[in-house]
């Protein structure tokens, strides 16, 4: 059966210079761009100044959606391989190599294995379609970037309010007072947070008389203007957040939001956690916890928000609990100004109607390290031993969409060396690099101007409520990635590459449909993504159509958050959680900590402004330049070491070591040096002559990969034990 092909963009004239617009797909912060064509070719890339969120605003990464749609290193067509290489195959050969390898496969589905990456949320067709086909693979052997990024914030949101994906986020447009820990928006564009142009949002606050507070190891850019910067020990912060909590309680500056149950049992906790017990720990003072505390308790109004650096920790579930028992206890949670729920326009699902079942975890384990599933999946520190491990259920094969986990995951040259252990490995993936290099079929996607978009997962975080489609630019090379996952849908169904796409298309429309009770038949003739994100968003809260973004092409502004208690909460009692035992059960551990004495050089890792994942390296405009992948380390700590601003220092840990080039700078705290994630793009047999130029080192060689949070199974990727020393350069 022929491929369908996706329909013609008919509202453009491909050879004709014009201008389109975007949402660019880069990072959380959902910007608007206004993209200059003359055909295909990219001349210009500005910030769309209409956009109902972005409002002009555009960073260095959306400027180089031009080098990323011309990459001549992004794959165009299938690659399979061959004796030890890959060659170019038409999409019906390739379809037929991933038939035939992966159908015998199938009799045991717990041995095929799916890592899915972040651009996978990123990206309209493979958010929606891959819901279908991993479904219909049936594995319980599942795991996803979550699990060394944000997985401890699913588990406390879960807990405390009944689901994984209620998440509060800071009211930042109105709020007087925000404390934001481990977290760099000025970099990062905001992370679970979707909120364009933070220097401005920020820069706000202060305007109207408010107070920006950052705790963190080192004087990032958002540390640098805010008016406040302590630079806390890493993996530390749960006790500076319980202190906080202590001193609420123990001046009487809670005022509780309703409904909650647990606000004694937190009390009773708080009590081993005074500033005088944690500051040594934490490096903070004890008085500077103390005004801390009452600055946020007096505020007008005030957000606590935690980020990467807080998630990636050995208690990243509680550092992500504690930051919302603060905003509870103060009572900013749920009011303007404070910690509120956004409201989405579609794929919500705290804003369905009916009973939900309330959040769990733990319904199965990993089976070689008993790691419990969280949100549907298994940490990604133990997917090596998946592999590696002989008995029945070992892992014999992979999937992986849009992701590196090579780079990305702890002891990353473990996994890489276990994948060679596979009986098949299929990528779904534009680039071949350090992950896809080891698959036996590649299967590339369109760029993000040859496809529509919708970002259904970032406008549940949004600090304002948006809704923005935006069609594809230009007709796609490939076929789009809603099609090839229908494929491989009918692979494992077993009704082979040639199912009827537009049959299981429309199977999945119908589901959608059935659940929010409306007939498939109101999408009119739209097939694909876009019959899918009509009906959910006549199923939404704000009942648009697909239609109604259509005739808005800079997006609809659907206001401010507004107050979601006690409607939003699907816990079983109906009220927030704030003492859950699945959560403070890990409270003994954190106690330990103040006895623990614990020295040693620390290593954590950083945003650059420039970098987001790893495949972004291969782009010149984000590359060039000084060398970016330096290993920051205080000027106290390099004289006592022995190292030069410029030569080479050694890291070891207990899982290996990297030599990487110093950077001797007094932005970092003494005792921690810094290294930036992704890079490491020195490994043969890939495809990306930009990356390899500007190679790095893999700061996830010595993370170790028996490091985790202990209720979420993150990877501990800050507040790595490591020893430095002079490099022979």
């Amino acid at each position: 059966m022929a491929l369908p092909t996706s329909p013609p963009v008919a509202h453009h004239h491909p050879q004709r210079k014009r201008s389109a617009l975007l949402t660019c797909p880069l990072c959380e912060a959902t910007c608007g761009l206004d993209v200059t064509l003359d055909g295909r070719r990219v001349t210009g890339v500005r910030g769309d100044a209409e956009d109902v969120f972005s409002k002009g605003y555009i960073c260095p990464k959306g400027a180089s959606i031009g080098a990323l749609h011309h990459d001549p290193d992004r794959l165009r067509a299938p690659l399979v391989k061959r004796d030890g290489e890959f060659v170019e195959v038409s999409w019906e050969e390739a379809f037929a190599v991933v038939e035939e390898r992966l159908t015998p496969l199938l009799a045991e589905r717990d041995t095929i294995a799916a890592y899915v990456g972040n651009p996978t949320v990123h990206n309209l067709a493979s958010a929606l379609y891959s819901r279908v086909f991993f479904k219909a693979l049936g594995t319980k052997n599942f795991y996803t970037a979550g699990s060394v990024d944000q997985l401890p914030k699913h588990y406390s949101s879960g807990y405390l309010f009944g689901d994984g994906f209620t998440i509060p986020v800071p009211d930042v447009d109105r709020t007087r007072h925000l404390l934001m820990l481990g977290a760099n928006p000025l970099v990062s564009n905001g992370s679970l947070m979707t909120a364009p142009d933070m220097r401005g949002r920020l820069r706000a606050i202060r305007e109207r008389g408010g107070k920006v507070v950052v705790v963190d190891p080192r004087r990032s850019r958002t540390a640098q203007v805010a008016d406040e910067h302590h630079a806390i020990r890493p993996g530390t912060d749960a006790l500076l957040l319980f202190a906080l909590v202590n001193v609420l309680f123990e001046e009487n500056l809670t005022t509780p939001v309703e409904p909650v149950n647990g606000v004694e049992r937190v009390a009773e906790l708080a009590r081993e956690f005074p500033p005088e017990a944690v500051a040594p720990v934490t490096g903070v003072e004890a008085g500077e916890i103390r005004r801390m505390a009452r600055e946020l308790a007096a505020a007008e109004s005030g957000a606590v928000y935690g980020r990467i650096g807080t998630t990636t920790q050995a208690f990243g579930t509680l550092n992500s609990w504690l930051v919302d028992v603060l905003n509870v206890l103060t009572g900013n949670l749920d009011r303007p100004g404070g910690a509120m729920f956004p409201l989405a326009a579609v794929g919500q699902a705290n804003s369905a109607a009916g009973k939900r079942r309330p959040f769990t975890t733990g319904r199965w384990k990993s089976r070689v390290r008993g790691l419990p599933e969280v949100y549907g999946e298994l940490p990604v520190a133990t997917l090596a031993d998946e592999i590696r491990t002989p008995g029945e259920g070992r892992i014999r094969a992979l999937i992986t969409m849009a992701g590196n986990p090579c780079l990305s995951s702890p002891n990353a040259d473990r996994l890489a060396e276990s994948l060679a252990q596979l009986d098949f490995m299929l990528s779904l993936d534009v680039y071949l690099n350090e992950t896809t290099r080891h698959a036996d079929v590649i299967l590339p996607g369109p760029t993000p101007l040859e496809r529509s978009h919708y970002d259904i997962a970032l406008y549940q975080l949004a600090v304002r409520n948006v809704a923005n489609y935006t069609p594809a630019a230009v007709p796609s090379e490939v076929p789009q990635e809603w099609e090839t996952l229908l494929r491989l849908t009918g692979i494992v169904t077993g009704r082979g590459a040639g199912v009827d796409i537009a049959a299981l298309d429309s199977f999945a429309a119908a589901q959608i449909a059935q659940r929010s009770g409306l007939d498939p038949a109101v999408a009119g003739d739209r097939t694909g993504p876009e019959r899918l994100l009509d009906l959910m968003l006549r199923a939404g809260p704000y009942e648009l159509t697909l239609a109604d973004l259509e005739a808005a092409p800079h997006g609809v502004d659907l206001g401010p958050l507004e107050p979601r208690l006690p409607d939003i909460l699907s816990t079983a009692s109906g009220k927030i959680e704030l003492a859950p035992d699945a959560i403070i059960s890990d409270v003994p551990r954190l106690a330990a900590e103040l006895r623990s004495g614990a020295e040693g050089m620390v290593l954590i890792g950083r945003r650059q402004l420039s970098s987001n994942n790893s495949w972004m390296h291969n782009l010149e405009p984000l590359v060039r330049g000084q060398n970016r992948c330096t290993m920051l380390v205080h000027p106290q700590d390099a004289r006592r070491l022995g190292l030069t601003d410029g030569g080479l220092a050694v890291v070891n840990s207990k899982t290996g070591k990297l030599e990487v080039p110093v950077e001797v700078s007094d932005e970092i705290r003494p005792g921690v040096v810094s290294i930036p994630h992704g890079w490491g793009h020195d490994q043969p047999g890939t495809k990306a002559a930009v990356a390899a130029a500007h190679a790095g080192v893999n700061s996830n060689l010595v993370a170790d990969e028996t490091l985790l949070d202990a209720l979420s199974g993150t990877a501990v990727l800050n507040g790595i034990p490591v020893e430095v020393s002079p490099g022979l350069g």
